[in-house]
């Protein structure tokens, strides 16, 4: 049974037992019926580790619970037999193309660079992205994200935007004046929602603008989108 509480002390520990969660033979379910209160980095886990493996699902999903992810629009990891998932709404990349969430397209092997000071949100993102098949380097900020990548290719990179010793805006601006990275696909993944620094990325190079939480599917089918 899922703890009362799932909050943000909670969510490193989750994490590593979601992830031996997902390595067993067998299905397993969640009973959420004791969950009074989540936030959004366990909800950011339990998709990840959903989409990671299906036949993990919550079972019971208490009010607290289901209203959790329904204030978010994103999907309830629902088992067979419980109340069908939501259909995720489909990601508008900054150039004004709607994405579909539509993941039946097969990956060949793409390198993606992520960019976040989060320990959690990289392990989010490597959960998600290598099961979608990408090979996944990985930068703890701004400056390590320039460092890891030198001159090498990639082909996408997601950086966050509140970073130390570099945020992401500056990123994407000392990507773009690389002539090796000045076409490179750079998704722009953050809790900020706020027009205005969707302009101010944008206008440095950004390809699109996602916010967090994200859904796994969703996030995906952006990446199919801006690199094919």
């Amino acid at each position: 049974m899922l703890p009362a509480v799932l909050d943000q002390a909670a969510a490193e520990g989750f994490l590593g037992a979601l992830l031996r969660v997902v390595e067993a033979n067998d299905p397993v379910r969640l009973d959420g019926s004791g969950v009074e209160s989540i936030t959004t980095p366990c909800i950011q886990i339990i998709l990840a580790a959903a989409k990671a493996d299906n036949r993990l699902t919550i079972v019971n999903p208490s009010d607290a619970l289901r209203s959790a992810f329904d204030d978010l629009a994103l999907p309830l990891p629902a088992a067979s037999g419980s109340d069908p998932e939501q259909e995720p709404d489909a990601i508008v990349t900054e150039a004004g193309e709607k994405v579909s969430t539509a993941a039946d397209t097969e990956t060949m092997a793409k390198r993606i660079l992520t960019i976040d000071d989060s320990k959690t949100m990289r392990d989010m993102l490597m959960l998600t992205l290598s099961d979608a098949g990408y090979e996944v380097l990985q930068a703890v900020d701004g400056q390590d994200g320039i460092s890891v990548l030198g001159d090498k290719r990639v082909d996408v990179v997601i950086t966050d935007i509140n970073m130390p010793k570099m945020d992401g805006y500056e990123v994407i601006r000392n990507l773009r004046a690389n002539s090796v990275h000045k076409t490179t696909p750079i998704l722009v993944l953050t809790t900020e929602s706020d027009t205005e620094k969707k302009n101010l990325a944008r206008n440095a190079g950004a390809t699109g603008w996602m916010v967090k939480p994200f859904d796994p599917d969703q996030l995906v089918a952006t990446i199919r989108k801006v690199s094919p």
